[in-house]
C-alpha cells in the first residue's frame, strides 16, 4: 500500500509518500507525477521518501527517471538514505 499526498505552496510543490513503492503503487506514483507536471510551472518539486519502507527495481527506476526530469529526493533513515545512494549510483543517472 502507497499513500500520496500532493502538497503545494508558492515555492515549492512535494510528493509526499508513505508505505511501500512497488508493484501498481509504481504505476500510481507516475500518474500523480503527470497529472502535476502542470502545477509545477517555476517551483521546486521534491518527492518525500521519508516515511517510505519499501523500494522495488521498478520504484527505484521511477525515482532516477523523476529525479532527472528534475524533482529533488527528500530521504531519512537507513533505508531511504540506501535507497538515495543507490538512485545516485543508478547506470541511468546523470552526472552531476
Amino acid at each position: 500500500m502507497l499513500r500520496i499526498t500532493v502538497q503545494e505552496n508558492q515555492n515549492q510543490l512535494t510528493i509526499k509518500l508513505e508505505g511501500s513503492l512497488a508493484g501498481a503503487w509504481v504505476m500510481e506514483l507516475e500518474e500523480v507525477w503527470r497529472a502535476t507536471r502542470t502545477m509545477v510551472v517555476g517551483r521546486t518539486v521534491c518527492i518525500d521518501l521519508t516515511a517510505v519502507s519499501n523500494v522495488d527495481r521498478a520504484g527505484t527506476y521511477l525515482l532516477v527517471l523523476l529525479r532527472d526530469r528534475g524533482a529533488m529526493l527528500i530521504a531519512s533513515g537507513l533505508v531511504m538514505t540506501g535507497i538515495a545512494d543507490i538512485l545516485r549510483e543508478w547506470p541511468l543517472a546523470r552526472e552531476s
